[in-house]
């Protein structure tokens, strides 16, 4: 119910950024009424397949190529969104210039919006090259501990990460030969049915240690119960508000669910029960998907805690939003109790297939 809900506001906020681009930018365009009308017809298509990608986001009635397109439609809309500010500031200038000649105060608007328009083109295209790139290795040094680390994060599967995308994954996580790999989140973003295989797929990573995952708020949108009992079937360990510890690597795993959990009345997040039982002369890693849980430590001062939820902000400047709600949105940090944090940007996506001033990332902690 939450998710339809979701989309509802979703789709609602996504009308009225496409009626405003019409009365505020289209009709405002010193161009032909032809012209005006193909290009409301192609604003009227965007937002008709922003409809259909919440349609194939929950059903399989659509195909990979159509809801890639359908995806892209979501970024465009961003992208929209972007061109009104930036044309409200514009227009506030034009006003100014009311004692400027007619001729010149339209050579002006003009070179404006010719502007904007090609900016925008570029911003789509170079966001969606982006996208498509694989993951890359980032090496991270920490330099603390004895073994090495694999952290993937914000897998989204489901839509355009599917099966084949996750075999590739673990293609190239296995080639780093990890100690141990954790899942910090957000690994199903669809109707669990729909994708058993692509997460049994990850029983092939070769991690010496095990493989350790908590949830996100994305699971919470799907039977997070329900998957609880599928990963019981799996090589994959849940961690829930729970803890294990690794005497081989003398190691403190510690796995907390995610904050809307308080939202929800569900699966809430406990740090104390967590925390429970752990070897006090051991190493110490919390696994928590947000980076604000950073709040909720207290006294607790974990060796490394490893997060994502962020994406690195996936799409420039949008990133600025997401720093808002997060203390902090990608790479290595200090934190003032002395613990480090690293924020993951994700190895897939949500939403359109963009990324700009991000890179989905496999994070290899050495």
């Amino acid at each position: 119910m939450r998710v339809y809900m979701f989309f509802t506001i979703f789709l609602l906020l996504f009308f009225s950024i496409h009626y405003l681009f019409y009365s505020r930018v289209i009709k405002k365009f010193l161009v032909s009424e032809a012209v005006k009308k193909k290009l409301t017809l192609l604003l009227g298509l965007n937002f008709i397949f922003n409809i259909l990608y919440v349609v194939g986001r929950y059903t399989d009635l659509i195909n990979t190529s159509f809801y890639y397109l359908f995806s892209l439609s979501i970024g465009i809309s961003f992208v929209l969104l972007l061109y009104l500010i930036v044309h409200e500031v514009l227009n506030l200038f034009h006003k100014t210039l009311r004692s400027v000649d007619i001729s010149k105060r339209n050579f002006i608007k003009n070179s404006g919006d010719a502007a904007l328009i090609a900016l925008s083109t570029s911003y789509v295209s170079a966001g969606a090259y982006e996208g498509m790139k694989e993951p890359v290795v980032n090496i991270v040094e920490f330099d603390h501990f004895d073994f090495s680390i694999i952290q993937i994060s914000d897998f989204h599967i489901g839509g355009l990460i599917d099966r084949d995308f996750v075999k590739a994954s673990v293609s190239k996580i296995n080639a780093l030969k990890p100690d141990i790999l954790f899942i910090t989140g957000d690994l199903v973003d669809t109707a669990l049915e729909e994708i058993k295989e692509s997460i049994r797929e990850l029983d092939n990573i070769r991690a010496k240690h095990g493989i350790y995952y908590i949830f996100g708020n994305h699971e919470f949108f799907h039977n997070p119960l329900e998957i609880i009992e599928f990963i019981k079937s799996t090589k994959i360990t849940l961690l829930l508000n729970e803890n294990i510890k690794i005497d081989a690597l003398k190691l403190n795993v510690v796995g907390v669910t995610d904050l809307i959990g308080y939202r929800m009345n569900l699966l809430e997040p406990d740090i104390d029960k967590a925390f429970k039982g752990c070897n006090d002369t051991y190493k110490t890693i919390l696994l928590a998907h947000q980076p604000k849980y950073i709040e909720e430590l207290g006294n607790y001062k974990p060796d490394l805690i490893l997060s994502g939820h962020t994406h690195g902000g996936q799409i420039w400047p949008f990133g600025h939003l997401v720093r808002l709600k997060q203390p902090y949105i990608k790479g290595l940090h200090r934190l003032p109790n002395g613990s480090t944090l690293y924020v993951n940007s994700g190895i897939g996506f949500w939403g359109p297939p963009m990324r700009l001033d991000s890179q989905a990332e496999i994070a290899y902690i050495v």
